[in-house]
């Protein structure tokens, strides 16, 4: 299967309109926004889990990132509440689930090999001013990429280089990129070398970044 498969075009994806699909696990459903294989996949995801439900334990070949959107995700290192970014890289395992139900935003084979850096950590926490109206935590980097979780006041303008390709996930609020508006939920990704020009609109802004470093 292969979906914004295409890495050199704009994709904008309003996850909240798209339909809910199943997983190989009951309990468990998915909106798919990228992805290249089959249950296997290179993968950008929204993933739901109700109350009580759990995925088959597993064994990261590739690693995972993810973000708790809602609820929370639960494992046998831990119970991630909303709001927390998790990294698992290569060779890590684990059986997700959660009790009371949650949403995560996850990524999946797209680590490099050799990393081992595993860690959660609450995105909001430890912000940094960078400009007018303008707050950010960078969550991770390393000679591949940068992560980061900003929070805007409305109308401010980041400043965040393009480098070798970015996708972001609006978490709250709305941002005005050109003609279009973005809301909660959407997903962009832009191709190598498209800067990113967005303002907050009127009720702020707090998203995820992804950067290619280079």
């Amino acid at each position: 299967m292969e979906l914004n498969s295409d890495f050199t075009q704009r994709v904008l994806v309003r996850s909240e309109q798209e339909p809910w699909q199943p997983s190989p696990s009951p309990g468990v459903e998915r909106r798919m926004l990228d992805r290249i294989g089959d249950e296997v996949a290179r993968a950008t995801s929204i993933v739901r889990f109700a109350p009580g439900h759990s995925f088959s334990p597993h064994t990261h070949g590739g690693g995972e990132e993810f973000i708790v959107l809602d609820g929370v995700f639960q494992d046998e290192h831990g119970d991630y509440p909303a709001g927390t970014y998790v990294r698992n890289p290569p060779t890590t395992s684990h059986t997700p689930g959660s009790d009371v139900g949650c949403t995560i935003f996850v990524k999946l084979w797209q680590f490099d090999p050799d990393d081992r850096a595993q860690f959660s950590t609450p995105m909001a926490e430890g912000l940094v001013a960078q400009g007018d109206g303008v707050r950010v935590n960078e969550l991770h980097r390393d000679t591949r990429e940068i992560v980061c979780y900003y929070a805007l006041d409305a109308g401010a303008v980041p400043e965040i280089a393009p480098l070798g390709g970015l996708e972001l996930l609006l978490l709250s609020g709305s941002l005005e990129e050109g003609d279009e508006t973005l809301r909660s939920g959407d997903w962009l990704r832009l191709p190598h070398g498209q800067p990113l020009n967005v303002r907050a609109g009127s009720d702020g802004a707090t998203f995820w970044v992804k950067r290619r470093n280079g």
